[in-house]
């Protein structure tokens, strides 16, 4: 099974709680569950890791190196401002795919900008936690493209 790593930023730990009607009711757990099926399903392993600090998903982020095939990640708030993280997922070979729960590009301006895209093979927005699984299912076609390199 080829291992692939999840981050979640911060404040997803509150999935389920937090503004319900942009976020749903589904928990982090949920969510989490159900990658763990659908990657067994596609021949993956998934890895799930939430922090609400900003050096422990770069540290995850650099650890991925040599051994995960992808990396998906909500960076949250992160999204808009840290080009610390920016810069640690263009610091590794594995390619890494941005999910965002709500549409970020239809909500406060301050979230319409995402530093981190840029560095990433893709976006998923707005589709809930869906968003998450067509991230994972995009894996096998990144893997296919090039054994996992990562385009810029």
């Amino acid at each position: 099974m080829k291992p692939v790593l999840v981050l979640h930023g911060p404040n997803l730990n509150r999935l389920g709680k937090r503004e319900p009607d942009v976020y749903g009711y589904e928990t982090l757990s949920d969510v989490n569950a159900r990658l763990t099926r659908r990657a067994a399903e596609w021949g993956l392993k998934v890895d799930c890791y939430q922090s609400n600090h900003e050096g422990a998903l770069i540290d995850r982020i650099h650890e991925a190196e040599g051994k995960y095939v992808a990396i998906i990640i909500n960076p949250g708030a992160l999204t808009h401002y840290s080009y610390a993280l920016r810069d640690a997922l263009a610091s590794v070979s594995v390619p890494a795919i941005e999910v965002h729960i709500s549409n970020i590009h239809q909500r406060e301006d301050f979230r319409h900008v995402s530093v981190t895209a840029p560095v990433t093979r893709g976006q998923i927005v707005g589709f809930g936690t869906v968003g998450y699984e067509w991230a994972l299912a995009a894996v096998p076609s990144l893997l296919s493209e090039g054994e996992g390199s990562k385009e810029r």
